[in-house]
């Protein structure tokens, strides 16, 4: 399976994923946060300035991104979990996010209310899909951006 179709399913299936970063003192920090944009081996997603979310982004410049597709129960899903390299790359693609997802424009109505938000782009590490919906059971490890080390999911990416 492609990494594109996998950043597909991420974004279009999923869509709100929780992402994890670490705060200030070194623990674990999650939210949940929505899928933006995709292409070929990048995922793109939003966060306002002044958030401790946005500090943790570009302070550390690394997440991680779980999320699973609905289902009757757990054999009837897909799972996906990356985690890889972010960099901030600010307001340039804000109006594509937008075209791409009409119900932000609900959230954040007046163009002064977006001047606060910021496009991030996580372009490299690995990551691990999940068909739990198929037998047997689909497992495909997959690569962002210019990765050259595969490592398990589990595995140390400092």
């Amino acid at each position: 399976m492609e990494t594109a179709e996998i950043l597909r399913i991420l974004r279009e299936e999923i869509h709100s994923a929780v992402f994890a970063t670490v705060d200030e003192q070194g623990l674990p920090a999650t939210r949940v946060i929505d899928i933006m944009l995709t292409d070929e081996d990048s995922l793109y997603f939003i966060t306002a300035k002044g958030k401790a979310f946005y500090r943790q982004l570009t302070d550390r410049k690394y997440a991680a991104v779980s999320g699973m597709t609905q289902g009757k129960g757990s054999l009837e899903r897909k799972a996906v979990s990356v985690r890889g390299k972010v960099e901030n790359i600010g307001s340039g693609r804000l109006a594509q996010v937008f075209e791409a997802n009409p119900y932000m424009a609900e959230i954040y109505p007046e163009e002064e209310s977006r001047t606060a938000l910021e496009v991030f782009r996580m372009y490299e590490g690995q990551g691990e899909y999940f068909d739990l919906s198929a037998k047997p059971v689909v497992r495909h490890t997959f690569s962002l951006g210019g990765a050259q080390e595969r490592h398990p999911v589990s595995g140390d990416y400092s």
